[in-house]
């Protein structure tokens, strides 16, 4: 069985176990703290980053990019006969978005307006783009959900619990881009893709007192904590 090496509540984890789950793969994921690593994961992650997955022969895959195309090989295709030009377009869309989850990331731990204003300008960029380019949907290239989606994922569900938790809109209130949100997550891959404590643990970090959108997306009557650091180097 695969297994999946994970931080409960790092995006670069959510697109592996996505993936993992829209291909129906059997797997098992192992929690860790990155603020105490345990020696048998450092002795494992070249980087020392997650995700790690362990193939079944006992290799260990770093780097979401390389484990995402590890899974391509071993499992059929989420859109079988795609042409060349097709697939590295798809690339290219997953690394639009896994360019800027860490950008997600901050934006999100912005301790007031005129921060996340400031850190949301090249994530609203991102969005833009992607509303500029979507069809009829209800996903990236039609009815079914493919590896664009699976990459877009983490953005669009976080994006979902922020704005519940707060009513800030991280996506724009553009309507391609929440008909895109609304289709991937009744699809219940944001869910299985994650720990049940996940929505816990996300609001824990990121929408407490600390941050303005844990405020209610409204000025604090009193001064904020400092944000915690999530730090570029925890997963990737």
């Amino acid at each position: 069985m695969l297994r999946v090496i994970s931080f409960t509540i790092c995006p670069f984890v959510q697109r592996v176990t996505a993936l993992l789950e829209a291909k129906g793969l059997d797997y098992r994921v192992d929690y860790i703290s990155l603020a105490e690593k345990p020696q048998w994961f450092l002795d494992i992650s070249p980087t020392g980053q997650v995700p790690v997955l362990v193939t079944a022969g006992g290799t260990a895959l770093f780097e979401s990019d390389a484990i995402c195309e590890y899974l391509d090989e071993i499992a059929p295709p989420l859109q079988p006969d795609l042409t060349p030009e097709e697939r590295a377009l798809n690339r290219a869309w997953s690394i639009q978005a896994s360019k800027h989850y860490l950008v997600q990331c901050a934006a999100m731990q912005s301790a007031d307006k005129a921060t996340l204003d400031q850190r949301h300008a090249r994530l609203d960029a991102a969005y833009a783009r992607a509303e500029a380019h979507l069809g009829e949907g209800p996903f990236f290239a039609g009815p079914r959900p493919g590896n664009v989606d699976i990459a877009w994922l983490p953005l669009l569900h976080r994006a979902a619990l922020v704005e519940r938790h707060s009513g800030f809109d991280l996506l724009g209130r553009r309507p391609k881009v929440k008909v895109w949100q609304r289709a991937l997550m009744a699809s219940g891959l944001p869910h299985r893709a994650v720990a049940a404590d996940f929505e816990a643990k996300f609001s824990e970090f990121y929408l407490s007192n600390r941050s303005w959108l844990g405020r209610g997306a409204n000025p604090a009557e009193t001064s904020p904590q400092p944000p915690k650091a999530i730090g570029d180097r925890c997963c990737g």
